[in-house]
């Protein structure tokens, strides 16, 4: 079976606002499997949400060991996720999986590798998966030209730029913000 190809997922902090948005679209090869998938998941009651990018069931796998972490760490986001890097970097198992994550709380926007990356996006401006530079190149420019917008605003007209043009991702959107 051909691996499923990537997404698009936007993360944005904007005055005081921290909003998470991804397609819908999941591919296999060069055929559109499913239009609806949800790519971001609420933790903590919302106070934490995630965006994935890569398989489905790699990215909940690592949802959950994420969680895991959050729960272990007192729900310290930031050191979560560098555990779960590390861990994703050193598991047999773990390290096989292809995804990357997007978490943020009302503070902080970390995109998370299997490499052992935790990066803090510059102008929290976080994005991930096939169509990533197109969503980040218009999220950097709304902010600069456009900071009237809301940060949900924002995700919206990203995700639709980079739908107009990445095969791999479509209008469908699902964006949540933090609480």
């Amino acid at each position: 079976m051909e691996k499923l190809k990537s997404t698009t997922v936007v993360a944005i902090k904007h005055n005081g606002e921290v909003v998470i948005g991804a397609d819908g679209q999941a591919t296999l090869g060069n055929t559109v499997a499913k239009s609806s998938v949800n790519k971001i998941r609420k933790l903590q009651g919302g106070k934490i949400v995630t965006g994935f990018a890569g398989s489905t069931a790699d990215a909940f796998t690592l949802l959950e060991k994420f969680e895991e972490k959050l729960g272990s760490f007192n729900n310290n986001m930031k050191r979560a996720a560098v555990e779960l890097a590390k861990e994703w970097r050193t598991d047999r198992m773990l390290s096989k999986l292809e995804a990357m994550m997007i978490v943020a709380d009302s503070e902080d926007i970390l995109i998370i590798s299997g490499t052992g990356d935790v990066i803090e996006p510059d102008e929290y401006i976080a994005t991930i998966g096939s169509g990533s530079m197109y969503a980040q190149s218009a999220a950097r420019a709304l902010k600069k030209f456009a900071s009237h917008l809301s940060a949900e605003e924002m995700v919206r007209e990203s995700l639709g730029i980079a739908a107009d043009v990445c095969i791999y991702t479509n209008h469908n959107l699902v964006i949540q913000k933090v609480e």
